[in-house]
């Protein structure tokens, strides 16, 4: 088998997760675009490291034993990943990405064209509350 078929096919998998990471605002799709990637590279190593030791008569297979690291990696990576967006999700009850950033950064829900500043805005919606709440 040539070089170039699973080079191609890693440069069209790491393409596609190139894609989701840019493209997606849901963070458990980032991780798995993110996956994607990884699996990508591992895919590179292995083939290279196939065609190299072919070339060179050599049984040290670096690329695989660099593959296995990087699968390792990615493991810990999603695991991690995950427990911080279920816990993201758990206490601001999303995880759009988008809206984890205007929340971080300190816009208000307006957004940030808005004129009315949240002084201003926080007395009618106090009095719209209590009205609420009496009635």
């Amino acid at each position: 088998m040539h070089l170039a078929y699973p080079a191609v096919l890693s440069a069209l998998l790491f393409c596609t997760g190139l894609y989701g990471v840019l493209a997606r605002r849901n963070a458990i799709l980032v991780l798995m675009s993110v996956e994607l990637m990884l699996n990508a590279v591992n895919l590179n190593l292995v083939a290279f490291d196939v065609w190299l030791s072919r070339a060179a008569e050599e049984t040290l297979h670096s690329g695989q034993a660099l593959a296995l690291f990087t699968i390792t990696i990615a493991a810990a990576e999603i695991g991690i990943g995950l427990a911080i967006v279920l816990a993201v999700y758990r206490n601001r009850g999303t995880s759009d990405i988008d809206r984890l950033r205007d929340t971080a950064e300190g816009h208000s829900p307006d957004g940030p064209d808005s004129d009315v500043s949240d002084s201003d805005a926080s007395a009618p919606r106090a009095a719209a509350e209590k009205a609420e709440a009496t009635a």
